[in-house]
């Protein structure tokens, strides 16, 4: 039985915790962080997320293994909560639920990713 990527999309979000641009601060302030997996283009071709940590997508579950030599000394684990950031919301989803599966039970992902951050960015403050 074949599934499509709605669906894969579908089960990450029933899994993970889902953010808004305006939380950001809050959840930075608490001891969290904001992870942006664009790749480097798309980065400079968006702009940046200020105050977000760099990890492209195709390294993630490396740089946050709790137990792994590659984790990041920002990736606690457990509950610190983690919020992954994409262009538009999808791909972040599912880098989320990679995050859930590692034991991070409070990874999150923005939704709308950087460009509903830049648009209420823009009218927002």
């Amino acid at each position: 039985m074949s599934t499509s990527v709605a669906d894969l999309l579908d089960r990450a979000r029933r899994r993970i915790h889902r953010v808004g641009p305006r939380e950001l601060q809050g959840i930075i302030a608490e001891g969290g962080i904001v992870v942006d997996i664009r790749p480097s283009a798309q980065r400079q071709e968006e702009g940046s997320l200020p105050g977000a940590l760099i990890v492209e997508r195709n390294v993630l579950e490396w740089r946050f293994d709790p137990v792994g030599p590659h984790r990041l000394p920002e990736a606690i684990g457990g509950a610190q909560p983690v919020v992954i950031v994409c262009s538009e919301g999808y791909a972040s989803s599912l880098a989320a639920a990679s995050l859930t599966d590692l034991g991070y039970t409070r990874a999150a992902d923005l939704i709308g990713g950087y460009m509903a951050w830049r648009a209420w960015f823009g009218e927002g403050t």
